[in-house]
């Protein structure tokens, strides 16, 4: 990361979005914010954290009853004089059960272009997400904000190799997306098993790391080989096709020449014969005649 970026990175959320039009402006600039009843804040629907920690939540709760809200918590204002939250969630769910009245807040003007940007931005920068939450947010921030992954990249200080790394766990099985979100599994292991082609062989190799507890390494060296497996296995397959819809072609063929029905009958070696159905002794004699002006 070169210089200039370091620097951005250190000025937070305001460098990491750039200037701000005139819909995205600050509106209120005391420190520590100014108090707001809570009752009048709405919750943000563009939240990227799905679950919060009760017992956490407590623990906050019990910290700001002592001595406050130390990080005041940012909303835009509505057409209607309240408020919706931006950032801050959690500090806002654990002054409510604390008892708090009001919160301290930063007032934005924001859209909601640019309110689920920063709403997103600032969440990657400063909540301890899951990897498949990280993921959803990239997602959500290419897909709704219309960010390239350069542009993304650029936002929220990560090379584009490692957003993109984020991005690929969407396409793994929900079943070893939940795992990811409990900790079941590392980051390190999801990455071995997004190098697997199949959903079947990943999940098998999944189920595999829990059970036997398999270190990131030992996942590597079994899912080079379900890799190869599963590469032949398409190579075989799609010469098994192959071969069915050349088989199948030539039936075709020879039913229609024959005027009745063919079957092929094949052994594992390759070895078979070819099986010319006719209904009466007539239509026998029609094949035969068939066979002798060709044998002519």
């Amino acid at each position: 990361m070169d210089m200039v970026k370091k620097n951005v990175l250190g000025r937070g959320l305001g460098a990491l979005i750039e200037d701000p039009e005139p819909q995205v402006e600050v509106k209120e600039r005391i420190i520590g914010g100014t108090e707001i009843p809570i009752i009048q804040i709405d919750v943000n629907p563009f939240q990227p954290r799905t679950r919060f920690d009760e017992a956490s939540l407590e623990e906050l709760a019990d910290s700001i009853r002592s001595i406050g809200i130390i990080q005041p918590i940012t909303v835009r204002e509505t057409e209607d004089g309240s408020y919706q939250l931006i950032t801050g969630e959690r500090r806002l769910r654990a002054a409510r059960i604390a008892g708090l009245e009001s919160i301290p807040a930063f007032v934005r003007k924001a859209n909601d272009q640019g309110m689920l940007e920063m709403s997103l931005v600032e969440n990657i920068q400063r909540e301890d997400l899951n990897a498949i939450e990280i993921a959803m947010t990239y997602q959500r921030l290419v897909e709704e904000c219309e960010l390239t992954q350069e542009d993304l990249s650029q936002r929220v200080g990560k090379n584009r190799a490692t957003v993109a790394n984020y991005m690929r766990l969407l396409k793994l099985p929900a079943e070893i997306q939940l795992g990811i979100r409990n900790e079941k599994i590392t980051m390190g292991h999801a990455r071995t098993l997004v190098g697997i082609d199949d959903h079947k062989a990943q999940l098998k190799l999944y189920y595999k790391i829990m059970e036997e507890e398999l270190s990131v390494r030992t996942a590597e060296e079994l899912a080079r080989k379900m890799q190869l497996e599963v590469s032949e296995e398409k190579v075989s397959k799609a010469l098994t096709d192959n071969n069915a819809r050349t088989y199948e072609e030539l039936k075709n063929h020879l039913a229609g020449f024959f005027q009745t029905s063919v079957d092929f009958k094949r052994n594992a070696k390759g070895a078979g014969k070819i099986i010319i159905t006719f209904n009466s002794d007539d239509e026998l004699e029609r094949i035969i005649g068939i066979f002798d002006r060709l044998k002519s």
